[in-house]
């Protein structure tokens, strides 16, 4: 008898925890989903909306058209004479007047050009001994590829994303420039070492820097997931890839500097490293939005106008006296607390307005 009742009161826990699970995905089924407009999910992860019909597109209304700018500074100019008239007589030189003038665009043939270095060597008259000629310095032995091509291959791989095989391809097409794979990875590896040295003075900027702000996106490096941190001053912005985006990738960056403000999103891996936090409005815009898609009508909808009137003034903010900006904040203040407390009031429960500010 003892055995059967733990049995039943056994199965009526796991039923009371089954029911528990039950009403929870059911919670879950009613909200809203998120997306990059309602949440802090990248727009990499949204799906674009259908393109509409052609056909029921409205037909745009004229408008006077806008022609080029001729050239201020051209290279070459050229003027062109009427020699004859219809009738055949020929016009004097003197008198023409410009009637028409038009700019003509062209790249000129671009081909690498091949310096052939040859070092002599030659005896001394006076001690017999055979000295040899030094190399340019502009044109040192070594890599045949010059200062040129390494800019242009640099730039083509780092700011416009261009792989080893394209690049060899493109080189070959356009300029005629045969290079191999191999060459352009030891090209690149050769400009690591002056990078890294501007890259390091744009971290310490940074980390001297009163304000900071940082964020993070994920980055695939050799078929893996990384994170591309960014951490932004008023004059400069650093870059780093780390296979983590936990909190020790922002503390090794500081390197034991601790600005006055730090600006991010809510993730924790971003807090606590200053005197100040400031959440970003834009993050919490969104926030506010998909309570709005959730339903709520009370805070979210009042609260989103409030950020983005913030949002606003900021913009404005180099124009603006600062007798004006503190007006705009004292206004401001007011309008959160008076925010704050209607929905206080509404929850009629303290930990609800706490859990507010938490979020603001």
């Amino acid at each position: 008898m003892t055995t059967s009742s733990g049995q039943n009161n056994s199965l009526l826990a796991r039923i009371d925890e089954l029911l528990a699970r039950i009403a929870e995905l059911e919670g879950r089924a009613g909200k809203p989903p998120k997306t990059p407009t309602n949440s802090s999910l990248p727009p990499s992860s949204g799906q674009k909306a259908n393109v509409a019909d052609a056909s029921a597109k409205k037909t745009r209304k004229g408008r006077p058209g806008v022609a080029r700018q001729l050239c201020s500074n051209p290279d070459v100019t050229r003027d062109i004479y009427a020699e004859r008239c219809d009738c055949g007589a020929k016009l004097p030189p003197t008198g023409h007047v410009v009637a028409h003038a038009y700019d003509h665009v062209e790249l000129p043939p671009i081909k690498p050009i091949t310096t052939r270095v040859n070092l002599h060597r030659g005896d001394c008259a006076c001690c017999g001994k055979t000295v040899t000629a030094k190399p340019p310095a502009d044109m040192p032995p070594g890599s045949p590829f010059g200062p040129g091509i390494v800019a242009l291959v640099t730039y083509l791989h780092g700011c416009q994303m261009v792989s080893y095989v394209r690049l060899a391809e493109m080189l070959g097409g356009l300029f005629g420039l045969k290079i191999s794979e191999g060459a352009i990875a030891n090209l690149l590896a050769r400009t690591a070492e002056p990078f890294a040295e501007y890259a390091e003075e744009i971290a310490e900027t940074v980390r001297n820097s009163p304000v900071v702000a940082s964020d993070e996106t994920s980055a695939r490096v050799k078929g893996k997931t990384h994170w591309q941190w960014t951490f932004v001053a008023a004059t400069a912005v650093a870059h780093l890839i780390a296979p983590t985006r936990g909190k020790i990738v922002p503390k090794q960056f500081l390197d034991g500097a601790r600005p006055e403000v730090w600006l991010s999103d809510r993730l924790p891996a971003q807090c606590n490293y200053a005197e100040a936090h400031q959440f970003c409005l834009a993050h919490l815009i969104r926030d506010a939005q998909y309570a709005i898609d959730a339903g709520d009508t009370l805070f979210a909808p009042a609260f989103k106008e409030f950020l983005k009137r913030a949002c606003d003034i900021g913009r404005r903010r180099p124009n603006l006296a600062d007798s004006t900006i503190k007006t705009y904040a004292r206004t401001l203040e007011r309008e959160l607390d008076r925010l704050l407390a209607r929905a206080a009031a509404a929850t009629g429960c303290g930990s609800e307005s706490s859990a507010i500010r938490v979020l603001l």
